[in-house]
């Protein structure tokens, strides 16, 4: 067993042990990191690679991670925006089940996933959704959207909820608890969070949002801890035992990610939502824990996909 697969991640690896290899599209793979991942994610089973670049800047980062590609597809690409639409190009022809960020900015990456006639788009919007496991839980917590929406209207939430619902489906969370998240726990019209956490509260009341519990507004300690719930007199099936939480922002949600990552000792896996694919977006910041945890989670949301368009066929 690989340190990753004895971590805080191990209940996602052991989730994808019978799932086949997710032949993923590794985009611009031109530092030693990118490749570094890749690989070892292959030799976890998880991954199938296709490396979209410059064939001569893929063999140097190779070199420089001492790793041997030889036995891998190399799909030529002369450079990180060329190479992000060749591999959006390879998930419409069916080529691909997922892509992997490698050394190029996410928003070239995303330049190319979102365009409207080429792209990858869904009825959906698209979010990113973190999976951070904390020393202090039992269970995997989901922080969205802290990557992708700046500052996201009603609508755009709803998107998310629900992305972030299907996550957490796909990683195993059999009770979904979504706190949507704001200053406070009470609907105050000069902070517009809470007027639309209280909205997006009812919307899942009303079945426009389903798959999971969701109430709102809820401040961040009255909705992960029992203590703070019941001194305020929260009566709420989700207040203090949420599993997701949903930020009013794009701010917000990364500096709440940040600090548990970094305060308090949270491993973060992170996946890019409601595309035609699971998008995995990797930093040479992370470990190499989170890096696979990250590809183990795409694995899942990819099998929980065929799943849903499985049944829905039946």
């Amino acid at each position: 067993m690989s340190n990753a697969e004895s971590g805080a991640f191990r209940a996602l690896f052991t989730h994808c042990r019978d799932l086949p290899p997710l032949r993923t599209a590794v985009v611009h793979p031109c530092n030693a990191v990118a490749i570094e991942s890749a690989v070892e994610a292959q030799g976890m089973g998880l991954m199938e690679p296709v490396f979209v670049g410059p064939p001569a800047k893929i063999a140097a980062a190779a070199a420089a991670a001492g790793r041997d590609i030889s036995a891998f597809r190399i799909v030529a690409a002369p450079h990180s925006h060329a190479a992000a639409e060749a591999s959006v190009r390879l998930v419409r022809a069916g080529e691909v089940e997922a892509l992997m960020k490698g050394s190029l900015h996410t928003d070239e990456l995303m330049e190319a996933v979102t365009e409207r006639e080429t792209g990858l788009r869904t009825g959906r919007r698209i979010s990113h959704g973190y999976v951070l496991r904390l020393p202090s839980r039992s269970e995997p917590l989901i922080i969205t959207d802290a990557a992708i929406n700046i500052a996201p209207s009603l609508d755009d939430k709803a998107d998310i909820v629900r992305n972030a619902i299907d996550l957490a489906r796909a990683i195993g969370i059999a009770d979904i608890r979504v706190a949507i998240l704001s200053a406070v726990e009470t609907v105050n019209a000069k902070i517009p969070s809470t007027i639309e956490a209280a909205a997006l509260a009812k919307m899942a009341d009303r079945g426009q949002i389903t798959g999971a519990l969701v109430d709102g507004p809820l401040a961040f300690d009255n909705a992960v801890d029992l203590g703070a719930a019941a001194t305020k007199e929260i009566a709420s099936p989700v207040s203090g035992r949420a599993n997701v939480l949903v930020v009013p922002d794009l701010e917000a949600g990364n500096m709440l990610a940040k600090s548990l990552t970094f305060l308090a000792g949270a491993e973060a896996a992170g996946v890019v939502l409601g595309a035609r694919v699971p998008i995995v977006l990797t930093s040479r910041a992370d470990s190499e824990d989170a890096r696979l945890a990250s590809a183990a989670v795409a694995v899942l949301v990819a099998a929980d996909r065929r799943r849903s368009l499985a049944a829905a066929m039946v």
